[in-house]
């Protein structure tokens, strides 16, 4: 028997059916047997009602005739072929209909990504008459006899199919089984776009952007509140919404004065990507400065500092910064500031930001923070009243990332992230992690991930390609590749704040450094759609504790 697609047809007439049993029976196991192919093409709609694909003999596509088929002269065209039907006659073209559809179907074929030159074989054509005979000797210039099957036929149909098939070569070769295959795949659409993790991914983002702007209404209880600290866990939205703060308040409306703004946080990464959001706002819209804490101060003449250097951190900088405020005109000052990642700002460096401010007392302060991602040993708060608002929606992770961090938080969240797939850990020694993570990371781009959506993030060492692309550039230069259409290689401590849509997350330390807790929450919450992570089950316990372990399957 060939292989039947579909396996059981549906038939408009008792004659298609006929005809399609009879090839069923007929035909060999390498043959294939399609029915009710319809194509639409630039010239117009087409159906074959049988297209029988044999290799190394040819494809045949055949028309099938009910009722009683004739063939009569005609004045104008030589001669007609009718069909009549419950006693009504009317003019047919099969051979035209066969014909057109013959080549179409090639054209398609040929013209498919999957077919062209190298799937160019010989293609014929040919009619069926299930009720109708002809003399053998009856021949019509489109149609040769051998090509025409009638009632008398039909025992034989198989056999006739091929000497049908082969007849009309025309100097192309026949199909080889491996051209039968990837034919048919293209003519029953098998050749469709294949899944792709990157469009599910953006419909996510899609998602996660409806939902924080959704979540952006906080803001309007904010509007007569001076000071607020709007407190969040990883996922939560906080990036966006101080985004969206900087821009309301900077562009004023609704019997508000537009304020000069300045939207601060600590790391060069988080800071490259606030950037690059506000440049494509409308001018009157952008905050008047954006950046890091210490670029906050470079604007008013603060000094360099090596990044060793915790004294010139500490001490010396927020010190000049303070002073440099203070010294400021009322034109250069601030009506408000917005500080996102709060929680990295040390005591020391809020003297000048609150210095910053025209009003010192009152003027606008709005923290974003996380306090379980607080991965350095500065606890710094600002030393004034702040009024609290806590999100407790998890916006950005999937459902299966957020439930494998989930115990790393400080508070319970509630996830709206959607589904993806499930965390998946890869067990490696302390020195194979990042041989390992490298391997995860081949197989995402294996699997169709864009690489411009993956990350490697360590949370010990730094990686190689890390080190190389820091070396080859500055700071600003090595955060600037975050963006290019590449993999990012990066530490999880400067990566709070940024996400990508796959991770890999290599565990190359021990996990007896300080706050390690809170570096693995940081690591495993930078994953939008796919996390995997890579380490000894171990570090995993010893860090995450046994319910994170359970979580990862260990």
């Amino acid at each position: 028997m060939p292989r039947l697609i579909p396996e059981s047809p549906t038939f408009q007439t008792a004659s298609e059916r006929q005809v399609w049993e009879l090839l069923r029976d007929q035909l060999g196991p390498d043959d294939v047997l399609l029915a009710n192919l319809r194509l639409t093409d630039a010239d117009k709609d087409v159906e074959a009602d049988l297209v029988v694909l044999m290799p190394e003999v040819g494809i045949l596509v055949l028309e099938v005739k009910g009722g009683s088929v004739h063939v009569e002269p005609d004045d104008s065209d030589g001669h007609v072929w009718r069909l009549a039907t419950k006693g009504v006659y009317r003019r047919i073209r099969p051979v035209d209909q066969v014909r057109d559809a013959k080549h179409a179907l090639k054209r398609y074929v040929e013209q498919h990504p999957d077919g062209g030159a190298q799937r160019r074989v010989g293609w014929g054509h040919g009619l069926v008459t299930t009720y109708s005979s002809f003399e053998s000797t009856f021949t019509v210039p489109e149609l040769p006899r051998w090509a025409l099957h009638d009632k008398d036929d039909l025992e034989t149909l198989a056999d006739r199919a091929r000497a049908n098939a082969w007849g009309m070569l025309h100097s192309q070769r026949p199909p080889t089984r491996d051209d039968v295959e990837v034919i048919t795949d293209i003519l029953t659409g098998r050749f469709a776009a294949p899944y792709d993790v990157n469009a599910e991914s953006d419909d996510r983002a899609a998602e996660f952007d409806r939902l924080t702007m959704e979540q952006a209404t906080i803001l309007r209880v904010t509007r007569l509140l001076p000071r607020v600290e709007v407190r969040g866990g990883a996922g939560s939205g906080k990036t966006v919404l101080a985004l969206q703060q900087a821009k309301e308040l900077t562009r004023g409306g609704n019997d508000r004065k537009p304020q000069r703004v300045a939207l601060l946080c600590y790391s060069i990464g988080l800071a490259e990507h606030l950037k690059r959001q506000v440049m494509t706002w409308d001018r009157r819209h952008r905050p008047a400065f954006v950046g890091t804490f210490h670029a906050f101060g470079k604007q008013w003449g603060a000094a360099d500092g090596e990044r060793t250097d915790s004294e010139f951190w500490e001490e010396r900088l927020p010190a000049e910064m303070a002073e440099l405020a203070q010294q400021l005109p009322d034109g250069k000052k601030y009506d408000a500031v917005i500080v996102d990642e709060a929680q990295d700002f040390a005591d020391s460096w809020w003297s000048p930001v609150l210095a910053s401010l025209r009003d010192e007392e009152e003027g606008g302060l709005f923290v974003y923070s996380d306090e379980n991602q607080r991965i350095f040993a500065r606890f710094g708060r600002p030393p004034v009243a702040l009024v609290p608002l806590v999100l407790d929606h998890n916006l950005r992770n999937t459902k299966q990332i957020h439930d494998s961090f989930g115990p790393l938080a400080p508070s319970r969240m509630y996830s709206r992230g959607g589904d993806g797939p499930a965390v998946r850990f890869v067990e490696a020694s302390q020195d194979e992690a990042t041989a390992t993570a490298d391997d995860e990371v081949d197989r995402l781009l294996d699997e169709g991930w864009e690489p411009r959506n993956i990350a490697l993030l360590t949370t010990g060492h730094r990686h190689p390609i890390q080190v190389e692309r820091t070396d080859f550039h500055d700071q600003e230069g090595y955060w600037s590749t975050y963006w290019d259409d590449d993999v990012f290689y990066g530490h999880i401590l400067g990566c709070k704040g940024l996400e990508r849509r796959a991770v890999v997350l290599c565990l190359n330390e021990d996990g007896t450094r300080d706050r390690a807790r809170e570096r693995l929450y940081v690591g495993m919450s930078r994953a939008t759609d796919v996390l995997v992570v890579v380490g000894e089950p171990a570090i995993v316990r010893r860090v995450g504790g046994e319910d994170v372990a359970r979580r990862l399957g260990l």
